[in-house]
């Protein structure tokens, strides 16, 4: 019987499993986080997952929540598990027993205008404020302001391309002229230190033949919103959030917003309806049309 054991690198089971991912076009990130969680799951088990019964899968989940893993952890679990049983074991009636947990959807911090530009102008070095200009004005993930190549900016047709963004997707970003004299001045600067190579990293990491790492990103804003006195949690995601938030705030349509930001569906670019100021400000309250029609004045809005 094929087996995914939690020694050996490499199993029957877990080769098949790979080889599934593969042909399906699952990303590098993915195919790990799955082989992960399918880990735990088999180590829980203390046995093959391929063994598994519905019973077990109840008591795993069972244990999760009892020892409270989060639930996104406990998602991802459920996605890996449910690719094992449905596509590489055929096995849909286990897959039909595990349970994805709901939880409330938090508002995301936003900075004002005022405080995003605090940010970059505290940024540690010409590198890190032009990575995070690229973050803000373009509204790039922090791994796609990483793997940026001095190739994907196009100052001909004034766009940034994002090769194999999240779900394995190109598209096209915006550069505004503001942002592309920044990005001049760290690749003059970038030129004049010997770090710029030919087709190379636009952000290069310790080495030139590396891309800088999201943990460098997320160290540098934390320290430059420690100098700028934001007191708000602030990541470089925090800038994709912004970016959205005052696009909608300046009256952009939010379908032309979803396909700048990447999203696959209009509902998750609606999240930042919920935090615009502008839009909230702009919605005629329901009391004051009642004053007004009480006082025989015509309501607002």
């Amino acid at each position: 019987m094929a087996t995914l054991s939690t020694d050996a690198p490499t199993t029957p089971l877990r080769q098949r499993m790979q080889q599934d991912m593969l042909m399906r076009g699952l990303g590098p990130h993915t195919q790990q986080d799955y082989v992960r969680h399918i880990r735990r799951f088999a180590a829980f088990l203390g046995r093959a997952p391929d063994t598994a019964m519905t019973e077990d899968i109840r008591c795993f989940q069972l244990h999760q929540h009892e020892s409270g893993v989060g639930p996104a952890t406990i998602n991802g679990a459920v996605s890996a598990l449910r690719f094992l049983f449905t596509v590489t074991l055929k096995r849909r009636d286990l897959a039909r027993a595990l349970v994805v947990t709901r939880y409330p959807r938090k508002l995301p911090d936003v900075l004002s205008v005022e405080e995003a530009a605090r940010l970059l102008e505290a940024a540690p070095g010409i590198k890190y404020k032009a990575a995070l200009g690229v973050a803000y004005g373009a509204g790039l993930r922090v791994s796609e302001v990483a793997h940026l190549k001095v190739d994907d900016i196009d100052s001909t047709r004034m766009l940034i391309r994002v090769e194999q963004g999240k779900g394995r997707r190109d598209r096209n970003a915006m550069l505004s002229p503001q942002l592309l004299e920044l990005l001049r001045l760290w690749w003059r600067e970038g030129k004049r230190r010997g770090v710029m190579l030919p087709h190379g990293w636009l952000f290069p990491g310790r080495g030139c033949t590396a891309p800088i790492s999201s943990r460098q990103l997320h160290r540098a804003v934390q320290e430059a919103a420690e100098v700028a006195g934001i007191r708000k949690r602030v990541s470089p995601h925090t800038l994709r959030h912004s970016f959205a938030t005052h696009l909608l705030e300046q009256d952009v349509d939010i379908r032309v917003i979803q396909v700048l930001l990447g999203h696959s569906k209009l509902d998750t670019t609606a999240l930042y309806t919920k935090v615009s100021t502008r839009t909230i400000h702009a919605v005629a309250g329901p009391l004051d049309r009642l004053m007004a029609l009480m006082e025989g004045k015509t309501p607002p809005g």
